[in-house]
């Protein structure tokens, strides 16, 4: 009997010497699948700059492995071995960078090499945030798979809150029609249920071409002309061009011309989701102040 109560002390104290097995972590994509690790993702491969940017809003910027083209932000991911691009990834790199998650985006990424990576047992886990609070609650599930939940929710009760103050602000500002110009050649746009279409409407926008079928429609400089916005907002290829915004100068009659209401936004603060699209916002808002102030 003593024998055994020695034992089961021995046991007992080798028990507390080692820590706790971790508990498997999960988190439901945007797909409706469940996706489970054993434990934190230590080696992250994310597939478009928009994952880039908000693996590192969850706090996960120490462990992202890889990325695509285009991951410029924050400054660290240029850093990081890049992959390809979001349409096209070298897939022997990526494996060869040995990720234990990949962020994939639903509608950006091919699908077959997705669905390869899957077959290989490579955990996936796709994203496509297209409202605010999809932009938070993505972060926080990001954050769970990497283990880093304290900074990834803090992070995403900033963004909701700032969110909140901009909604409180401007939610009894004058409408301001308003066409904003996601492409150029050819002419594209984006409908209501798009997350800038959300970010329309938080500013007192009403969006000319809200009312169209496809997420991001084209369209042509005719229907721009007779939907009459008065204001156009582009944001051209890169940070500081905004030639897009010549071609309404030559549209005199334009409303948006007339009034000189036509504005640049980085592109990167409002066409990915991630949480600089709270900078982009005000921004956005501040322009249709603008607008409302050159009114006759």
């Amino acid at each position: 009997m003593a024998d055994l109560k020695a034992m089961a002390l021995i046991l007992g104290g080798m028990l507390l010497a080692f820590p706790a097995l971790a508990s498997p972590v999960c988190a439901t994509d945007d797909l409706g699948k469940e996706i489970c690790l054993e434990q934190p993702a230590q080696r992250i491969a994310a597939l478009s700059p928009g994952a880039t940017e908000l693996a590192w809003a969850a706090g996960a910027g120490d462990q992202v492995v890889a990325v695509v083209a285009y991951s410029d932000y924050p400054p660290a991911a240029k850093e990081v071995t890049s992959v390809g691009s979001h349409t096209r990834m070298d897939m022997e790199r990526l494996l060869q960078l040995e990720p234990d998650l990949v962020i994939g985006w639903v509608t950006g990424n091919p699908t077959e090499q997705l669905a390869t990576l899957r077959e290989m047992g490579v955990p996936v886990f796709s994203i496509e945030p297209r409202s605010f609070e999809a932009v938070s609650d993505t972060i926080e599930r990001l954050s769970i798979l990497a283990g880093t939940e304290a900074a990834g929710f803090a992070e995403a009760d900033r963004f909701r809150k700032g969110i909140t103050d901009l909604r409180a602000r401007f939610s009894g500002a004058d409408t301001v029609p308003v066409f904003y110009q996601v492409w150029d050649e050819p002419l594209m746009t984006v409908n209501r249920d798009h997350l800038i279409g959300e970010m329309i409407e938080l500013c007192g926008g009403d969006n000319v071409f809200g009312h169209l079928e496809r997420l991001v429609p084209r369209i042509s400089a005719e229907a721009v002309i007779a939907a009459n916005p008065e204001a156009i907002l582009a944001g051209g290829m890169g940070e500081e061009n905004r030639h897009w915004l010549t071609r309404w100068q030559s549209f005199p009659s334009l409303t948006a011309t007339e009034r000189d209401n036509l504005f640049f936004i980085p592109p990167s603060l409002v066409q990915r989701p991630t949480p600089r699209m709270l900078e982009g916002t005000r921004l956005f808002c501040e322009k249709l102040e603008v607008a409302r102030d050159r009114r006759p």
